[in-house]
């Protein structure tokens, strides 16, 4: 089981968005995903938050937000701790997973993006309550979405 963070960096309307184009063996090649990654031993999700933060965008979190908890099924079982940021400090650096670029919030769902993310995203934009999130998949195809214990139509 894996344990991540992902984060939203918003500014201006905008999202800061992470095109994965640079890793090789990546399951996200070619998606376009908000900022994170894995938790290290000893980490809390804070922890990682404010790392991978650091590592994949240079910039140091001031004021960021839980917002749900997602869990993937798939041929493996991941908890993705989900957040969104709205002050930062530094400057933006280059990733070595891929091209930073803001997008607008309005054109993020016209971007190739995994299906669920999608759900998450619309959540995140309507300024949803604090939610929990399951995701299946098999293979790269959504199969079941339960949004606080509730099925979602496909």
């Amino acid at each position: 089981m894996k344990i991540t963070t992902l984060c939203y960096l918003e500014k201006n309307g905008a999202y800061l968005m992470l095109h994965r184009n640079k890793k090789e063996h990546d399951e996200n090649a070619g998606l376009w995903l908000g900022v994170g990654g894995k938790l290290e031993e000893g980490e809390s999700p804070e922890d990682c938050l404010l790392r991978e933060v650091r590592e994949e965008t240079g910039f140091s979190l001031t004021s960021y937000r839980l917002r749900g908890v997602v869990t993937f099924v798939s041929t493996w079982t991941e908890h993705m701790f989900l957040y969104t940021a709205d002050a930062w400090t530094g400057e933006q650096a280059e990733c070595s997973e891929g091209d930073l670029v803001w997008v607008d919030c309005r054109r993020v769902p016209a971007l190739e993006l995994w299906e669920g993310d999608r759900i998450f995203l619309r959540l995140l934009g309507e300024n949803a309550p604090f939610f929990t999130l399951k995701l299946e998949y098999d293979g790269s195809a959504l199969r079941r979405a339960v949004l606080d214990g509730r099925e979602l139509e496909l």
